[in-house]
């Protein structure tokens, strides 16, 4: 049986753009925070590598991530399963590091986000916003994050950042 798929949609931030987002799609929430070892880790290039980034919400509490999700059959008639996490403009937090960021739901909209009835496009849009950053902190975190045979809470302890390797060379 394939696994379920996650991926990121994109651009969500641009008026209009939500509408490319089929309502047959189911909206989902996504558990994150550092408690559950799932914080919103993005890698910020240093020369060859990448330097992951933990970012939590609320001093590590766990929080949701905006998805939606789908299953349909392929033409052999076995079904396919994907989720993906909404992305938006970056906040101040997030924005030295990438120029997206998943959209974090303020806990008060979870319900509504979950109800299948709300359809309201305005309404929804305006939850796929920027998540506060007076309410984030960013820090760097080890590489070892790279691996899923890594699975603990090392993960997401802090660590001194890559420094960012500059060519004194031309060969």
């Amino acid at each position: 049986m394939p696994s379920l798929r996650i991926v990121r949609v994109h651009d969500l931030s641009v008026p209009g753009s939500l509408s490319r987002v089929s309502w047959k799609l189911s909206r989902t929430v996504l558990r994150g925070g550092t408690n559950s070892n799932v914080g919103p880790l993005l890698g910020q290039r240093t020369g060859k590598a990448k330097q992951p980034y933990c970012f939590e919400v609320n001093d590590g509490a766990l929080f949701a991530f905006a998805g939606v999700w789908d299953r349909w059959k392929d033409p052999n008639g076995h079904w396919i399963k994907s989720c993906s996490i909404l992305t938006t403009t970056p906040n101040a937090v997030t924005a030295s590091v990438h120029d997206r960021m998943p959209v974090i739901l303020d806990p008060d909209c979870y319900e509504l986000w979950l109800d299948r009835g709300m359809q309201n496009m305005r309404v929804v849009s305006d939850m796929l916003k920027p998540y506060d950053a007076r309410m984030m902190r960013s820090y760097p975190v080890s590489s070892r994050v790279n691996s899923v045979a890594n699975d603990d809470a090392e993960c997401s302890t802090p660590t001194q950042a890559t420094p960012v390797q500059t060519q004194t060379t031309l060969f």
